[in-house]
């Protein structure tokens, strides 16, 4: 055997021996409220915590963290060639402010008898309007803020109604004029517009792929129906005070299959939507 065989063969050997690398990578802080975008080889397979996933044909797949989520959480990816993957995800907790909103009408803080077969109906049609298994990636994209104001509402705020505890805040508010427009924060298809939602006003829901849903609540106005595609940018309607609001404001929620999150998080700094306030210029 040649010198040069004889290297060629030991440095096979000594690769062989090392650990394969991965072919996993997530991009994204995993904490409370966050979505993390994760590539992978085209065609793998993935589950979190035992659920199944869709991946787009190039391997990419969307994974969020509800406010409340656990310490922990498990991503199995299963690999064309049969390697597997396993992450043991250490999902960072936060903290969450306590908000408290004054002079919301009683009907909207604990709605009459008569109003709950409405409210039954439009949970059955939000629930209908949000799919897991749109396969584009448009979420894998930057976003931008959908409205300018001041940012009134933060993410995750412990909501006291007329001095009631009740959920916390899901989303984010953009507090702004009547009539200020309203784009599509990102690329993807309108799957519900509707004027007169009993808590949420004109409601918007845009799908950006694998579970991953804007809601725009309180708007005024309604540019777009569902089935539209949207691009980045697009106006979909206008800031209200519709619904449960205490003043005109756009309320940005994000969610990811079951959990919610954290719009801020994937755009840039609130400077880019307004001044933080603590007082609740528009709020719901």
């Amino acid at each position: 055997m040649s010198r040069f065989a004889a290297l060629f063969l030991l440095g096979a050997v000594a690769f062989a021996g090392l650990p394969a690398r991965a072919a996993t990578v997530l991009a994204g802080a995993v904490e409370q409220g966050s979505l993390v975008v994760v590539r992978t080889a085209p065609g793998a397979k993935a589950a979190l915590d035992g659920e199944n996933l869709p991946a787009s044909p190039d391997g990419v797949f969307a994974i969020g963290f509800d406010r409340d989520h656990g310490p922990t959480s498990k991503l199995v990816v299963t690999l064309p060639d049969g390697r597997v993957e396993t992450k043991t995800l250490a999902v960072a907790p936060r903290a969450w402010q306590i908000q408290r909103i004054e002079k919301i009408a009683p009907a909207l803080v604990n709605p009459p008898p008569e109003a709950l077969a409405r409210i039954r109906r439009e949970v059955a049609m939000k629930a209908a309007a949000r799919p897991n298994d749109t396969p584009q990636e448009w979420f894998a994209g930057h976003f931008i803020w959908p409205a300018k104001g001041v940012i009134s509402g933060v993410f995750g705020s412990q909501r006291f109604y007329n001095g009631e505890p009740k959920n916390p805040h899901y989303g984010v508010d953009v507090a702004a004029p009547v009539g200020a427009a309203i784009v599509a924060p990102a690329a993807g298809i309108v799957r519900l517009a509707e004027p007169d939602m009993y808590f949420e006003g004109g409601l918007v829901f845009i799908d950006h792929g694998q579970g991953v849903i804007s809601i725009m609540m309180h708007m005024s106005r309604i540019d777009v129906k569902a089935g539209q595609r949207v691009a980045q940018g697009d106006p979909i309607g206008a800031v209200g005070q519709t619904g449960r609001a205490t003043g005109p404001h756009l309320h940005w929620a994000m969610v990811w299959r079951e959990a919610h999150i954290d719009p801020s998080l994937l755009v840039p700094g609130v400077s880019a939507a307004g001044a933080v306030s603590g007082a609740a210029v528009g709020g719901d």
